[in-house]
């Protein structure tokens, strides 16, 4: 279990996934630059910012900007979009079966129960991102503990193409998010930003002005060289 000031934020996992090095300059060294992708992210956020709660129909409950958390990641965020979905909608008697009262949670003020289906907003187009989806699987970790329910699937959604793509939170996701976030500890205990590796995805990260990966690398590259050389030097000698 983490105490309150070990937390860590729940998107910061998005950049571990991403690039460690990256997850190292926003977390340890507090750098952090825009480009024209996070600026549109944090436009297309904007709604999200400030908790607010509607109904859609009389068989959705949708909070936006839920703070969330769990002790045994040690993560603190918030969720975009939280869907909750009434359980046997339009049968009285589903609503008291015992296997349905094992399920979902109480809302104040109303009758049933309702599953938490978390959402999670992103401005690009449609595609399968391991990082959003560790993501969101986070956020889903903590409603769970949160709630004390299951909470078996979510959804991401892309501002692009205004399209959702459905993901269920399996065991292997779930021990990949767990994985994720005790790296993500051990990355801020060392205090250490790891060293840069250039790959093409640099070319799309706001932060590779402050990387600077292209010349880091290389520069450790001749470092190596130099150290292989008066290595083989002293070895003849």
């Amino acid at each position: 279990m983490y105490h309150e000031e070990d937390f860590l934020p729940v998107s910061a996992l998005q950049h571990l996934i991403f690039c460690e090095r990256r997850a190292g300059l926003v977390l340890l060294e507090g750098c952090w630059d825009d480009n024209l992708y996070t600026v549109e992210g944090r436009i297309f956020h904007e709604r999200t910012d400030e908790t607010t709660a509607e109904w859609v129909g009389r068989d959705m409950r949708v909070v936006r900007g839920l703070r969330i958390h769990s002790r045994s990641l040690g993560l603190v965020g918030r969720a975009d979009v939280l869907e909750f979905h009434r359980l046997g909608a339009g049968s009285l008697d589903k609503e008291t079966d015992p296997e349905f009262a094992e399920q979902g949670v109480k809302l104040s003020y109303t009758s049933g129960r309702w599953r938490p289906f978390p959402v999670e907003y992103k401005r690009g187009r449609l595609r399968r991102e391991e990082g959003f989806e560790i993501q969101l699987c986070a956020q889903a970790l903590c409603l769970e503990a949160m709630l004390q329910t299951h909470v078996p699937s979510g959804a991401v959604y892309y501002g692009k193409t205004r399209r959702r793509l459905p993901l269920e939170f399996t065991s292997e996701l779930r021990s990949q998010t767990q994985v994720a976030a005790l790296r993500l500890h051990e990355l801020v205990e060392v205090r250490r930003v790891p060293s840069p590796v250039y790959q093409k995805k640099c070319e799309h990260c706001s932060l590779k002005d402050l990387c600077m990966p292209k010349a880091l690398s290389s520069r450790r590259s001749v470092r190596r060289y130099l150290a292989q050389v008066l290595s083989s030097v002293e070895n003849e000698e």
